[in-house]
C-alpha cells in the first residue's frame, strides 16, 4: 500500500457508532463486511474515518470518537444527520431501491422520489465533511452503495485529490439496473472517481454493460483486466478486486487456548453429532429461510439423517427497524420452531437459532467446531464468513458449502461445494455429500481454501486498489 499521503475513508458508518440503551446511548461496534475488512487497515496507515455516529447527545458522541480514536489510530469525523435525512438516504434509498435492486431484487424495491432527493443531500453532506479535512496530498477512498454521489460532490467543493470508490456489494445487469428512475445520475457520479472497484469481474461486466447502453458517449477501453472509461477529459479506472480478511489474525486467534476450549465443550453439547453451521446478518438476500427449508427437506427425505447431525444458525440482529426484516424474522423462527416441532425429540434439536451478535472466542470456537459451513446466501458481493470460516480451521478439517451466487465462489470454488441457494434438495444433498466426506478429501479441500484465502488477504486488497490509485491521474485536476 502506497505511503504517501493522507488516508481518509468515507463509509456511511463509522466503525462504532451509538445505539440506544436503557440508562442512555451506548457504543457498539459497526456490523458488516465493511468494518472488518477495514478495521485492520487503519491500524497500519493512519488517517481519517468520516461516517455517521448514530444517535446521541454531543458528550456521548465524543466518547464514542475517543473510545474508536484509541482503538484504531485515526481521526473520526462524524457526519450529523436529521431523522428525516436518515429515514429518507439509509432506510429508504439505501436499503428500499440500491440494496434489493442491486441483489436481483427488485419487487423489494420502493422508488419513492424523496428518497432520491434525501440521497443527494446526505452524499453532498459526507463530501462536505470530507473537503473540510481533505490536504493536497490526501488520499479519499469513498465505500460502498450509500455514497455513489460523493465523488461528484467532491469534484464540486473543489477537491482535486485521488479519488477511490469501491463497491462492496454485487452490481446488477442493465436488464435490472436499468429500472432505476436516476441510473444516468448514478453512473454519472461514479465516473467523477480516479477508480471504481468491484468484487468480481461479473460486478466488472455488468457494469460496463449498463454504461455502453445508458451512457453511449462514455469510450470504454479494455485491457487486461481491468478497463478505462472516457468521458471528455475525465477518465476512470474500472477494476475488480476481491475483498479479503485480516487471515493470520484469524488463523492465529482461532489457536488460541480458550478457543479450542471452548470449541471442545460445543462438540461435547452436541454428543457427537456432525455440526452445521451458518452464521448471517439478517438479511433477505440470505437465504436464511431457503436454508432452513433445505436441512427440512434433508431430514424428510433421509431419515437415516436424524439425530447425526445438528444446524447452528447464528442471526446477527440488522436494520431492524425496517418492517421487510421484522417479517424476516418472523419467518425464519417460525421455521425454526417447525423443524424443531416436527423432527426434535429430548435428546436431539435439529435448528440450534440464536438471535444475536457473538463474542469474538465464541465466533471463533464455532467455526472451529463446524464440520459444515452452509452460507447460501441468494446473492452476495463477496461473502466474509466464508473466508473467516476457512481461517478458523486450524483443527480437523470441515467442508465449505457456498452458494454459486457469493462473490466470493469465484475464488473458492476449487475447494468449495458450490450450491444454487433456490434448489432446495441439490443443497439438502449437498451437506448429505459432505456429512459423509472423508477426512483425507476435506483436509484437501479446506488446504486450497486456506492457500486461497491467505494469499488474497485484506492487506492484498488494499495493495492491489492502492497500486492502481497511486499510479494514475486525472491529468489537470491531479496537477492542479
Amino acid at each position: 500500500m502506497s505511503r504517501t499521503g493522507t488516508l481518509i475513508l468515507v463509509s456511511n458508518r463509522l466503525p462504532a457508532s451509538l445505539e440506544p440503551g436503557p440508562h442512555g446511548a451506548v457504543v457498539k461496534p459497526s456490523a458488516g463486511g465493511l468494518v472488518t475488512a477495514l478495521r485492520p487497515v487503519l491500524k497500519t496507515r493512519k488517517g481519517y474515518w468520516i461516517g455517521w455516529a448514530g444517535k446521541g447527545s454531543e458528550r456521548e458522541i465524543e466518547r464514542l470518537l475517543e473510545e474508536t480514536r484509541a482503538e484504531l489510530g485515526c481521526e473520526m469525523v462524524p457526519v450529523t444527520l436529521t431523522q428525516a435525512e436518515r429515514n429518507g438516504f439509509y432506510a429508504g434509498f439505501s436499503n428500499e431501491i440500491v440494496w434489493p435492486l442491486f441483489h436481483d431484487l427488485q419487487s423489494q424495491c420502493n422508488f419513492d422520489p424523496t428518497y432520491w432527493r434525501a440521497y443527494v443531500t446526505v452524499n453532498r453532506k459526507f463530501a462536505e465533511a470530507t473537503a473540510k479535512v481533505a490536504k493536497p496530498d490526501s488520499v479519499v477512498w469513498v465505500h460502498d452503495y450509500h455514497l455513489m454521489l460523493c465523488g461528484k460532490f467532491l469534484r464540486q467543493q473543489g477537491v482535486n485529490n485521488r479519488l477511490g470508490f469501491f463497491l462492496h456489494i454485487p452490481f446488477p445487469p442493465l436488464d435490472i439496473f436499468e429500472k432505476l428512475p436516476w441510473r444516468n445520475e448514478i453512473l454519472r457520479g461514479l465516473f467523477e472517481f480516479d477508480v471504481v472497484g468491484f468484487q468480481t469481474p461479473r460486478d466488472l461486466r455488468n457494469f460496463a454493460g449498463c454504461v455502453r447502453n445508458l451512457l453511449p458517449e462514455v469510450e470504454l477501453h479494455r485491457d487486461d483486466e481491468h478497463m478505462v472509461a472516457s468521458l471528455g477529459k475525465q477518465t476512470t479506472l474500472l477494476r475488480s478486486f476481491p475483498i479479503g480478511i485480516d487471515f493470520d489474525e484469524f488463523s492465529q486467534h482461532a489457536q488460541q487456548a480458550e478457543v479450542a476450549a471452548r470449541a471442545e465443550e460445543i462438540r461435547k453439547d452436541m454428543r457427537g453429532r456432525q455440526i452445521v453451521l451458518g452464521v448471517d446478518r439478517l438479511d433477505y438476500t440470505k437465504g436464511v429461510p431457503e436454508r432452513l427449508k433445505a436441512f427440512r427437506h434433508l431430514l424428510e427425505s433421509r431419515r437415516s439423517m436424524r439425530q447425526q447431525l445438528s444446524l447452528v444458525q447464528i442471526v446477527v440482529p440488522s436494520r431492524e427497524e425496517i418492517p421487510k426484516y421484522q417479517e424476516l424474522k418472523l419467518e425464519i423462527e417460525t421455521l425454526v420452531s417447525q423443524i424443531n416441532g416436527q423432527f426434535g425429540d429430548p435428546g436431539w434439536m435439529p435448528v440450534h437459532y440464536m438471535h444475536r451478535s457473538l463474542e469474538r472466542t465464541e465466533l471463533l470456537a464455532l467455526y472451529r467446531a463446524a464440520d459444515i459451513a452452509l452460507i447460501t446466501p441468494l446473492k452476495d458481493g463477496m461473502n466474509l464468513v466464508a473466508k473467516e470460516f476457512c481461517a478458523s480451521q486450524v483443527g480437523a478439517p470441515g467442508v465449505l458449502i457456498l452458494s454459486e451466487f457469493a462473490g466470493a465462489a469465484e475464488q473458492l470454488e476449487h475447494g468449495a461445494v458450490l450450491v444454487n441457494p433456490y434448489d432446495i434438495e441439490g443443497t439438502a444433498e449437498a451437506v448429505r455429500g459432505a456429512f459423509g466426506m472423508a477426512e483425507g478429501e476435506r483436509a484437501r479441500r479446506m488446504r486450497m481454501l486456506r492457500r486461497r484465502v491467505r494469499h488474497a488477504d485484506v492487506f492484498w486488497w488494499c495493495d492491489e486498489f492502492f497500486s492502481w490509485l497511486d499510479g494514475r491521474g486525472r491529468g489537470s485536476r491531479l496537477a492542479a
